[in-house]
């Protein structure tokens, strides 16, 4: 239906106006039927729709839909298609539902492996993180339903969230927080955004200008409205002029009429209203005009999407002597409460009422023509070991062929709402697990965790299947790939750690009463452990497949490339075992000669491919000038640094047998201007300037060099010789300044004035 939202709002009351910044209720906006604005429902996702079946009664009950993976496995399947589909799935149900935006997805970033809510977060690494992101939020609007991409920005922990404040710095801030939102918003081009409850450098996010408006709005072009986390608002009208358009949920009459009270005074300009009420507008008609009425979706299809994506997303972390797949001959001795009962799906705002619930001990029943026994090894709620249960599982695993163990994490020890303390799973889950694989060497344990844990068992297991939060098809799709009707193909997207100690956010996390400091700076996940030479209990992007896959060659097409052109990566796999398989190719770049700190290589591609027995294929690579950029603080913006990179391909961050290199050039200015500090180093990447620079240089290093052997001579002292040809290796890095005064050659500061004029009108920056 066409319509001129700004005709609409050259009728609306300034009270019509500030009634649309909140909600009606908990999840739905208000209405003003007069002008023909309709009222929207909005509801929690992100892994299945929770939807109360009358959105204005809190009391009514949550209505069943498909509980597909949550973030953290769904992402595992690194496959942008899948994650789409399911995507396309969510945005069906929310139109049989009537609901107008679905709240997700969560990509905020996994800084450490305690925070409470990782099960729901896609990654540690904000590329990863932001192309799983854009395809679930392409999914859910390609069936004209909106999606609200939380929690923005750098929401990292469930301890004090509502008041916490960030100190992160600004390179920090750019290159992995908010990044992991920028593919959702500019490729996705997700309607709404979700700010979160913390502070950012001060600022709380629901206020934050720096987020909402320059980044969001200004640099990313986000069209669409930023809402609250519920109840994320800190002062109302300072909000809406830094860009927060609707706080939910609704609290009361006093915010609204604090909006038109600082309007009524001239403290706040009713253009900037008027804006907020436009975006609100044009998301509001495009989830009433996307209405699909009398739609009805498939339960049967979407639940085999859930099994689908669960096989698919599952990670095979060890598979001593080929123990998995299993035969169906073999007599298997089923362990563990979660097998009839499974951890499906994480605590909090995000718990889906199932359509169905699948239990492994059914599907393994079924597929072991050997027979197979059930026990339950541990109690489903508390911690404490369970001789009488750990002693039955032990007798059934020693009279079968093997021992399939399902434990993990309980919802008590991971949810949204708290931060966990320990890696450990439940004691009775580790006791049973080392009793079982002490009698039975063919053990095999299937993990269900939101987020990484401890393995004190890992040599006694010769298999283990990471399922994290599978979704109500868990079971199913464990039995699948337990016996190989599905080869596993998921990766990794977190690092496991071997202990605590040893994440990179070890002492700085949760931080203090008031405030937690992102001391780690850029080296988050596998940037801290290859800085540090850290071995984890298993790297970023590992998985393995029934099969087996060779990394054959890589190649570009170009040796030499501006940061205006981009340059392609081929990179050709085998599929060298005996079985179809699914393998995700990585692909990292290493800047070899940056004069900036940097983590040491940075994913910035990945393709998930299919391949038979035998089969290769060439897998194509684009990367930009963003591939080779950092963020310059300088100047506010992506900078790519002339040098030399190395282009690394292969099946983990950890395992990158193939390289390549390109060489960039920087058409782009590191600095806004030239100062008396700019370096010798900046001036000599940029063409205008290198020649100058270079001699300048030249002139001042061959005046420290008879400096040095001048200074040698007369103290007798040959160990000043060395020292100062340590000082020339650095001079690089000396700003302009050093031109000046005896060190430098004795150029006057009349003359360094002039010299940096001269070099700003070269380079036109006056």
């Amino acid at each position: 239906m066409e319509r001129n939202v700004k005709t609409i709002i050259a009728q609306m009351t300034v009270e019509e106006k500030a009634s649309l910044c909140s909600g009606l209720n908990m999840w739905q906006t208000k209405a003003v039927e007069r002008l023909g604005i309709p009222s929207i429902v909005v509801t929690d996702g992100p892994h299945g729709l929770r939807k109360q079946s009358n959105p204005g009664d809190m009391s009514s009950k949550t209505v069943p839909a498909t509980c597909f993976p949550s973030g953290a496995g769904l992402a595992s399947s690194w496959d942008r298609e899948l994650i789409e589909a399911v995507g396309n799935a969510l945005g069906e149900e929310c139109q049989a539902e009537d609901v107008g935006v679905l709240l997700g997805p969560a990509v905020n970033i996994k800084r450490s492996p305690l925070c409470g809510r990782n099960f729901e977060y896609l990654s540690e690494d904000p590329y990863l993180s932001s192309e799983m992101g854009t395809h679930h939020v392409l999914g859910v609007q390609g069936q004209g339903v909106g999606t609200s991409v939380k929690h923005f920005a750098a929401n990292n922990q469930e301890t004090l969230r509502n008041s916490i404040n960030t100190i992160v710095d600004e390179r920090t801030l750019h290159e992995i927080y908010p990044s992991s939102f920028e593919g959702p918003v500019v490729k996705g081009d997700a309607w709404t955004v979700m700010c979160a409850y913390n502070q950012v450098n001060g600022e709380f996010c629901s206020e934050n200008s720096e987020l909402l408006t320059k980044v969001l709005k200004e640099r990313w072009g986000h069209g669409g409205i930023v809402m609250t986390d519920w109840g994320a608002i800190n002062a109302r009208v300072k909000g809406l002029e830094a860009g927060l358009e609707l706080e939910m949920p609704y609290v009361g009459p006093e915010h609204d009429a604090m909006i038109v009270g600082a309007v009524r005074s001239g403290e706040l300009d009713e253009a900037v209203l008027d804006a907020a009420v436009e975006r609100l507008l044009t998301v509001i008609f495009k989830a009433a005009d996307g209405k699909k009425a009398g739609f009805a979706y498939d339960r049967d299809t979407h639940h085999a999407l859930a099994r689908r994506a669960a096989a698919d997303s599952m990670v095979l972390l060890k598979n001593e002597d080929a123990l998995l797949p299993l035969a169906a001959e073999q007599s298997v001795a089923v362990i563990g409460a979660f097998a009839k009962t499974p951890r499906y799906q994480g605590g909090g705002s995000s718990h889906i009422s199932p359509t169905r619930m699948d239990a492994a001990f059914d599907f393994i029943a079924a597929a072991a023509a050997g027979g197979a026994g059930y026990a339950q090894g541990y109690p489903l709620k508390g911690d404490a070991v369970d001789e009488a249960l750990i002693e039955e599982a032990v007798t059934l695993a020693a009279g079968k062929d093997v021992a399939v163990i399902f434990a993990g994490l309980p919802e008590s020890f991971e949810s949204e709402g708290f931060d966990r303390e320990h890696l450990d799973m439940p004691a009775s889950h580790n006791e049973l697990i080392r009793r079982v694989a002490a009698v039975q060497p063919n053990t095999v344990v299937v993990l269900s965790n939101g987020a990484p844990v401890a393995m004190p068992w890992l040599g006694g297991a010769k298999a283990v299947l990471e399922g994290y939060l599978g979704g109500q098809a868990t079971g199913s799709a464990a039995a699948d790939v337990l016996y190989g009707q599905v080869n596993p193909s998921g990766k990794l997207t977190e690092t496991f750690p071997v202990r605590l100690e040893q994440t990179p956010a070890y002492l700085n996390f949760p931080g203090g009463k008031s405030e937690v400091f992102y001391g780690e700076g850029l080296f988050v996940g596998y940037r801290y452990y290859e800085a540090k030479k850290e071995k984890p209990l298993f790297p970023f992007g590992h998985g393995l497949s029934y099969t087996t896959f060779a990394y054959e060659s890589i190649a570009v097409d170009k040796a030499h490339m501006k940061d205006t052109e981009t340059v392609t990566v081929t990179v050709t796999v085998r599929n060298t075992g005996e079985r179809a398989g699914k393998e995700v190719v990585q692909l990292y770049v290493k800047p070899l000669d940056s004069t900036v700190v940097r983590p040491l290589k940075e994913l910035k591609g990945f393709r998930k491919i299919s391949l038979q027995p035998g089969e290769s294929a060439q897998v194509t690579f684009a990367l930009d000038k963003r591939s080779f950029a950092y963020f310059n603080t300088e100047i506010g913006d992506w900078f790519a640094e002339t040098g030399a990179y190395e282009l690394l391909s292969g099946p983990s961050s950890a395992e990158t047998p193939l390289a390549a290199a390109v060489n960039v050039v920087s058409t782009g200015i590191p600095f806004r201007k030239v100062t008396r500090n700019t370096k010798f180093y900046e001036l000599m990447a940029i063409p205008e300037t290198a020649e100058f620079a270079e001699k300048a240089m030249n002139d001042s290093v061959e005046g420290l060099k008879q400096m040095g052997a001048m200074f040698a001579e007369s103290m007798g002292d040959s160990g000043l010789v060395e020292l100062f040809e340590a000082v020339v290796r650095m001079k690089k890095f000396d700003g302009l300044r050093s031109m000046s005064g005896l060190m430098g050659g004795g150029m006057t500061e009349e003359k360094l004035e002039a010299t940096i004029a001269e070099l700003n009108g070269k380079l036109g920056l006056g």
